[in-house]
């Protein structure tokens, strides 16, 4: 069964920084574009940063020069470093493929940022 897990949110102040990490089943990752999402309660998802298999990213304007993706392929395990938190960032962070596939919408990963 293909899953995307997240972790690695929690609470932080703004100005610090947190890991989040996105492990997928192998079937998925080897070849697989992914996407790093964000939403917050009564707004829409937004897409903040992808990786290519060859590992080639992007990001939105929102998070460009503080968030940097990466990815394990070892490891099959995409990863999120965020910098210079602010309180604009709280959200539910997600992973999925790209284009975004519905039945992998995990959980997300809770990140708060305090002022």
């Amino acid at each position: 069964q293909v899953q995307l897990v997240e972790s690695g949110g929690g609470l932080v102040q703004a100005g610090g920084s947190l890991k989040l990490s996105c492990a997928a089943s192998r079937i998925i990752f080897s070849r697989a574009t992914l996407d790093w999402y964000r939403q917050a309660p009564g707004k829409q998802r937004e897409l903040i940063a992808g990786i290519t298999s060859g590992g080639s990213t992007n990001y939105a304007d929102s998070v460009k020069g503080r968030f940097t993706v990466s990815r394990d392929n070892a490891e099959n395990t995409m990863y999120l470093q965020m910098n210079s938190l602010k309180p604009e960032d709280t959200d539910v962070y997600y992973c999925n493929t790209r284009p975004a596939v519905q039945a992998y919408w995990g959980k997300g990963t809770l990140v708060t940022v305090s002022s």
